[in-house]
């Protein structure tokens, strides 16, 4: 690793300062041939970075760990987690890389952090290497996240690294870079808990409060009251996931952020057919993260949370139980409000409807569109056409046209917004079919049609004539679809 013109940015390293038990000084691994695949040029700018400077050969190798800045300190970090039910006490970054933190134009500190950087000591027997194809994945999925207003990790670049990886085959190698609220964790909580260090425990839920709920760093009960906002956080978001039909695909408790960001864009996908138990993850055989499932798998996961931070809570631990699983009840009402005001955006329900007419419209819809297999994405955003007037285009999406007529009769009667409905109703999502195509002609060179797929989805809201495509289903042939970790 070489050192930066002082051109580059200053890179902080509080949480390896503040946090030296959760992180290993480490380098990442010499790229031999980078070659920038996509630069996020407004994150860029949001970031303080020159994109001109990114796209030149030193930035290029800063965008990969090769060269940084004088007096950053990269480190690979330390936390543990629940991977589909079993714990591992220590998991950590082990084909990953925090660079350091900087300071964005609003004055938030946010990571920058590496994935695809080589071996590290959590490892674990890989090879720490990343392919092109999910590193360009993740780059689509999370823009197009943040354009659908979710929050989330953010990628600021894909490098091609010019060495070879092995997975199925022989495939190019990237390195994403990847900018974040910061990268804890529940597991980094959990890896705290588990070395029995209590003063380091205390200093991470600290460091944590802070950084992210400051208000929780003041309260009287620092750690309780720290608990109780990331389980607001995460109901909010996985509300959030539900109404756009993201399913995240491998919620282990260390892909649960402490700031409610959404992290790790491995084997997810958006939901096309209506039905909660889609998986998309091939390694979820028994349908444990499956769309419909995922709200009690973040309740579960932030259970775990509790069980970590117990000693801090209450020094007794009778007491300190009674108090973590009232703070942990509030988050179905959490979720349930969420996404009782999130549907009934959807629908263009006035305000000030009737809650209880909401609610029996809400419940009975989705009965209709898992029988006929209805396009989540696409009912409602033809949806907004109907409340205009216009019928046709919506139930022809439907199977029971007698039971989709008589809920859109009550449906209208409320009188929708259709303007409002078009505010948070996508027209375009990254299509299942369209992101395998687009990744497959990256990995051949050919990055065209990657522009295209983010040119649609990171302006999800604004129909635009020759997208329409990025706006359709999967066609027939397409078939059942399957994601990979990457790994």
């Amino acid at each position: 690793m070489s050192v930066a013109p002082p051109s580059t940015p200053v890179l902080e390293h509080r949480f390896s300062d503040e946090l030296a038990e959760l992180a290993v000084p480490w380098q990442a691994e010499a790229v031999p041939d980078p070659r920038l695949l996509v630069l996020n040029e407004p994150l860029a700018a949001e970031l303080g970075l020159d994109a001109d400077a990114l796209r030149g050969d030193d930035g290029v190798r800063f965008l990969v760990g090769n060269e940084v800045p004088a007096g950053a300190a990269p480190v690979a970090q330390a936390y543990a987690g629940h991977q589909f039910g079993g714990f591992v006490p220590r998991l950590g970054d082990g084909r990953a890389l925090l660079l350091g933190e900087l300071s964005d134009s609003a004055g938030r500190l946010r990571d920058l952090h590496l994935k695809g950087s080589g071996r590290n000591p959590f490892a674990r027997g890989g090879d720490g290497l990343a392919a092109v194809g999910p590193m360009l994945r993740e780059y689509v999925v999370s823009e197009a996240m943040h354009a659908l207003g979710v929050p989330t990790t953010r990628s600021l670049a894909v490098v091609a690294t010019g060495r070879p990886v092995r997975r199925e085959g022989v495939l190019p190698g990237a390195v994403l870079t990847r900018v974040a609220a910061s990268h804890l964790r529940v597991g980094s909580f959990q890896y705290a808990r588990a070395t029995g260090d209590l003063d380091l425990l205390r200093r991470l839920t600290e460091h944590a409060a802070q950084r992210h709920h400051p208000t929780a760093a003041e309260a009287d009960n620092p750690a309780l009251a720290l608990f109780d906002a990331v389980v607001a956080a995460q109901a909010s978001l996985v509300a959030r996931w539900m109404l756009v039909g993201f399913v995240h695909g491998v919620m282990n408790t260390d892909n649960m952020t402490i700031s409610g960001e959404t992290i790790d864009y491995g084997p997810c996908a958006f939901m096309e057919a209506f039905d909660p138990a889609t998986v998309f993850s091939s390694i979820d055989e028994g349908g444990r993260y499956s769309y419909g499932n995922q709200p009690v798998a973040a309740e579960w996961n932030l259970a775990r949370l509790a069980e970590a931070l117990l000693p801090l809570i209450h020094e007794d631990q009778e007491q300190a139980v009674a108090l973590a699983v009232e703070a942990l009840g509030a988050f179905r009402l959490r979720y349930s409000a969420a996404w009782s005001a999130g549907m009934r955006a959807k629908l263009g329900l006035p305000e000030g409807f009737d809650d209880a007419v909401a609610t029996e419209l809400v419940g009975d819809l989705f009965p209709l569109l898992q029988e006929g297999r209805v396009d989540h994405t696409g009912f409602f955003r033809a949806l907004g056409i109907a409340a205009r007037g216009d019928l046709e285009p919506v139930r022809g999406l439907f199977l029971d046209l007698a039971g989709f007529d008589a809920w859109a009769l009550r449906w209208r009667a409320a009188g929708p917004d259709a303007v409002a409905m078009d505010r948070v109703n996508p027209v375009y999502v990254p299509r299942n079919h369209l992101v395998e195509e687009s990744l497959d002609a990256a990995t051949a060179g050919d990055l065209a049609p990657l522009q295209r797929l983010l040119e649609a989805v990171t302006f999800p809201f604004d129909e635009r004539p020759g997208l329409e495509r990025y706006a359709a289903a999967a066609p027939d042939d397409f078939g059942s679809y399957r994601t990979f970790c990457g790994t």
